[in-house]
């Protein structure tokens, strides 16, 4: 019989031989467990991967001693750009704890409330490289996680969030389609990036606090992770962004947030097809200026600039490209000098370029300087409208007030070493050379030429400014303005005008507000003016019209090969509003391109690109704040 020593002995290592086992079996169930892991050598989470040498040297930078202080844009809370309502969002995005890879094997389930239908994805990931870009991810909702089946997502907006301390990019991906179904998980699998769909670009999820239940599938139960979702709208839903079957070639590349808010009309075009433009948002809700990039079939969209307002300008105008890739506008702001109890703004014209000093992140910053400040009366105020370069390097401008009559202005800013200076180089009466200038462009044969809003008979001019000298001489071409003037490359000059006419039908009598789109072309009696379509052909039919509202054209472009393209926007009492996108044949004949129903076209012009692409903006759309969209026109 053995001792009680020899027992114990016994006891304790027929324990550790059974602990061992029992080691050894959990080993081989967790390695079984993670055959992905095995296969791809990709570590299933941001962390892990950052901390691993064969794979941190892919990283945007390497890892820091100490971590970084969080940016702003990482601290924000993340507003999602919905196409629908909201159905579920799941809080804002974290950007430093971790995140989870989509791709590879790897797959990633989060639950959320509202049921359904889905229609909209909205997510933050982290990526390697700031090249290589999201484009597609497999979705799934079910009514358990890793349920439903999947469906391939594309047609991704990616919007730059910042970066981390493990040198991570931080992205915002953005998808609308049709409806997929409903349920109560999302699963997220097989992202791919711009470069295919290799292990080189893992594509991480981002974690978060939020309140839902969250799944890996080589893992079991991993946090909350960072997404809301759009669809669930059944009754009173806000309009839809596009009412008609658009053209081939129509797609939407931005829409904005709350925090970025709606954007102003007009767009600038780089030689690389890069767009700039400003918003009403920003970090502190007084302008925004932001750049949206080409990558393959999708856009990302980069805040530059918040505005600060006051002295530093607000509520930026459309800018203008000029030397060094800077951006140049007017704004709000700068001196309170102005209006009738000298205490409003006078307006400022600034510049905003990339930051002089080095940085190691990107994007990188943008500064702005003020080159000018108006004062008042007679130098002008309330500036207006793009600004327009010469090859001098000179920005002219108009602005609605001012002036040695009070009636507005055109001015000359000149560079020199020292920085701007400015002149008034035409003072407006407001008797029949006009008042309020509200557009000004620089002719083909170096003249200016501009409308405005008051004036001649009281419907504006078109006016030419032509030096002579030191000093510049007006010509009145037409007594017709337009908040809008384009120039074809044989000399023509269009522009909009609209007109109110009293129709009686039916024993009942409205005022209608109706548009036209006017040419002038030279002649040898000077300028032939020309009504090429009318908006009463298409709002009225011989004795019989809409209700009563409007029916006005918006916005116009040229294209190199000379097709001329317009915007046009309707309104009538219970029936709401609606826009479109046209082509014009020839006179009074117009091809529609696309529709939008609800949306705000005012005042919204258009961009032609290199290509002969289409841009343009919408002041709201379906139940975002506007958008940003293209247009490539078939012929």
């Amino acid at each position: 019989m053995p001792s009680k020593q020899q027992s114990s002995s016994s006891l304790s290592r027929t324990i550790e031989v059974a602990a061992t086992a029992t080691l050894v079996v959990a080993i081989l169930f967790a390695l079984a467990a993670v055959p992905a892991l095995a296969q791809t050598a990709v570590p299933p989470t941001a962390r892990q991967a950052a901390a691993d040498p064969a794979f941190a040297a892919r990283l945007a930078r390497q890892v820091p001693a100490h971590p970084a202080t969080k940016s702003r844009a990482l601290i924000r809370s993340r507003k999602a750009s919905p196409q629908d309502q909201t159905l579920y969002d799941n809080g804002p995005y974290n950007g430093t704890t971790d995140a989870w890879v989509i791709n590879f094997g790897f797959t990633v389930s989060d639950s959320f409330t509202g049921g359904g239908p889905v229609t909209g994805l909205h997510f933050v990931y982290w990526d390697a490289s700031n090249n290589d870009l999201l484009t597609t991810v497999d979705i799934s909702i079910g009514s358990t996680s890793f349920g439903g089946t999947p469906q391939t997502l594309t047609g991704v907006t990616n919007t730059f969030l910042g970066t981390n301390q493990y040198g991570y990019y931080l992205y915002q991906a953005d998808y609308s389609f049709s409806s997929i179904g409903s349920g109560s998980y999302v699963t997220l699998s097989n992202a791919c990036t711009t470069s295919g769909c290799s292990v080189s670009n893992p594509i991480y999820w981002d974690e978060n606090s939020g309140p839902s239940t969250a799944y890996e599938n080589t893992i079991g139960s991993i946090p909350s992770e960072a997404f809301s979702l759009d669809g669930g709208c059944t009754y009173d839903c806000p309009p839809q962004c596009v009412s008609d079957a658009p053209q081939e070639g129509f797609k939407i590349i931005h829409s904005f947030t709350g925090h970025e808010q709606s954007p102003a009309p007009g767009l600038a075009i780089d030689r690389a097809g890069e767009l700039y433009g400003v918003s009403s948002g920003g970090d502190n809700g007084l302008g925004l200026a932001y750049r949206l990039a080409a990558s393959g079939q999708d856009w990302t969209f980069t805040p530059l600039y918040s505005f600060l307002g006051g002295a530093g300008g607000q509520n930026p105008l459309p800018e203008i490209l000029g030397p060094e890739r800077a951006l140049y506008g007017a704004a709000d702001g700068g001196i309170q000098n102005c209006g009738s109890a000298r205490n409003q703004y006078c307006g400022v014209v600034y510049r905003l370029r990339v930051s002089p000093v080095a940085c190691f992140t990107l994007p990188c910053s943008w500064t702005e300087n003020v080159i000018y400040r108006f004062t008042g009366d007679p130098d002008g105020w309330s500036p207006n409208g793009k600004l327009v370069l010469d090859q001098a390097g000179n920005l002219y401008g108009t602005t609605t007030n001012g002036g040695a009559y009070g009636r507005g202005t055109v001015y000359e800013l000149t560079p020199s070493s020292g920085g701007w200076t400015e002149r008034v180089i035409y003072s407006f009466t407001g008797g029949g050379d006009g008042g309020q200038p509200d557009s000004l462009l620089l002719g083909e044969d170096g003249n200016l030429y501009g409308t405005t809003y008051a004036g001649g008979y009281g419907y504006g001019v078109t006016f030419q400014l032509e030096p002579s000298g030191d000093s510049w001489t007006e010509t009145v071409i037409t007594n017709s303005g337009s908040p809008l003037l384009i120039q074809d490359s044989s000399g023509n000059f269009y522009g909009l005008g609209q007109y109110v006419m009293y129709i009686c039908r039916n024993n009942n009598c409205y005022w209608y507000t109706l548009g036209q789109i006017w040419m002038l072309s030279r002649s040898q009696s000077g300028w032939q003016y020309t009504v090429i379509d009318d908006t009463f052909d298409e709002y009225c039919y011989g004795a019989w019209c809409y209700d009563p509202g409007y029916a006005v054209f918006w916005g116009l472009a040229i294209d190199a090969a000379g097709d001329l393209y317009g915007t046009s926007g309707t309104s009538e009492p219970g029936n709401g509003s609606s826009g479109y996108v046209f082509r014009l044949l020839q006179p009074d004949q117009e091809q529609a391109l696309v529709g939008f129903g609800g949306d705000d076209f005012s005042g919204r012009d258009m961009e032609v690109d290199a290509s002969g692409k289409l841009y343009g903006t919408t002041g709201t759309c379906g139940g975002s704040n506007g958008t940003v969209w293209q247009l490539t026109p078939q012929r």
